[in-house]
């Protein structure tokens, strides 16, 4: 894959200065670029590595000033950073493009596939299924009876979607990924064992979702376990049973969400934050990493830290305190030996 300066201009609306037919085949940073390599600059506390680059071509700001010779061919854009985003995705897009039907693999004659579809060696298509256009179904995949896939969805190697689950389009699941195992349910007999609760709901995944590797959304006891639109999950996460997720909500890695909790829309969840099952997260509440949350918060667009969780500031404010704790453990010390002295000289005139 090979591109020149002028060609890159094309897709950025850019203008050239130097070389319009320096070629590249990769993408670097800046200060580790090496010939044949693109790279941009937007932050000025790089603009010293503008001039000792290797790289055969930078995307600037049209509004920068030079200050010594380039050897890089700059293209000028309205805003670098913005118009490496694009690069970056169009690089990506080339990179994953696939198409065609890999063997060995299953796809039983009830499914139903669309356009330009890939699929690839050693997947499973169940009976039943349906599968959008230009979707990409990577290496040992897995899709159960019945699923539906919308349009431009990318499953990657190793994911497994269980029986009656609906992903929308424009989703995106990383490796390993588990939509629709069995939730957690289990009912206590008077013999101090558990009885297995059948799970026959599904999953509902709207579109423009992202689900990093390994994380797992269990399907729902009865009815569906729902991620709205635009959700954007981090690897080893576990969605439970009935959980519903508001539409533009992001979650950090090792979160956990117990069943039939419902996140409001555009909330920020951090890493290791523990919820407790059946209450309601408000929309637009921002969750400090390592909180553990366990009661339902009703306050929109609020902070909260801590575990149990209570407001950032309230938290920021105990810290203060706790980090103060042997300084005033000395202080305490100090006035029980004055007391004890104080009790003792006392005593003596007694």
């Amino acid at each position: 894959m090979q591109f020149t300066a002028h060609e890159i201009s094309l897709l950025l609306n850019g203008s050239v200065e130097g070389n319009a037919q320096a070629t590249i085949h990769t993408l670097a940073k800046i200060e580790e670029a090496a010939e044949g390599a693109i790279s941009f600059l937007a932050n000025p506390r790089y603009e010293q590595y503008l001039y000792t680059t290797r790289a055969s071509v930078v995307i600037v700001n049209k509004e920068l000033e030079l200050t010594q010779p380039v050897s890089a061919t700059l293209i000028r854009v309205d805003n670098a950073y913005s118009a490496f985003s694009v690069l970056l995705e169009r690089y990506n897009t080339i990179k994953l493009e696939k198409k065609g039907i890999e063997q060995p693999s299953f796809i039983h004659p009830s499914a139903k596939i669309g356009k330009d579809v890939y699929i690839g060696a050693f997947s499973y298509i169940g009976p039943g299924v349906t599968l959008g256009d230009n979707c990409r179904i990577y290496p040992n995949t897995y899709l159960a009876d019945n699923v539906t896939i919308g349009n431009n969805v990318t499953l990657f190697s190793g994911v497994k979607v269980y029986f009656d689950c609906v992903i929308g389009s424009n989703v995106i699941i990383h490796a390993s990924a588990v939509i629709g195992s069995d939730g957690f349910g289990f009912a206590p007999t008077p013999q101090g064992t558990y009885n297995k609760i059948s799970q026959i709901g599904n999953v509902i995944i709207e579109d423009d979702v992202e689900i990093g590797s390994n994380t797992v959304i269990d399907r729902a006891t009865m009815g569906s376990t729902i991620i709205r639109k635009g959700v954007k999950l981090d690897n080893l996460i576990q969605i439970a049973h009935n959980v519903e997720l508001g539409s533009n909500t992001v979650i950090a890695s090792q979160t956990g969400v117990s069943g039939s909790t419902k996140v409001g829309d555009n909330c920020i969840i951090g890493g290791q934050v523990g919820i407790v099952g059946h209450i309601t997260i408000a929309k637009g509440s921002q969750i400090q990493a390592q909180s553990g949350i366990g009661r339902s918060i009703e306050e929109e667009g609020k902070k909260w830290a801590g575990s149990p969780a209570v407001s950032y500031q309230s938290n920021m404010r105990s810290q203060v305190v706790v980090n103060r704790l042997p300084e005033l453990e000395k202080k305490i010390n100090e006035l029980e030996k004055i007391i004890a002295e104080l009790r003792q000289h006392m005593t003596q005139k007694i």
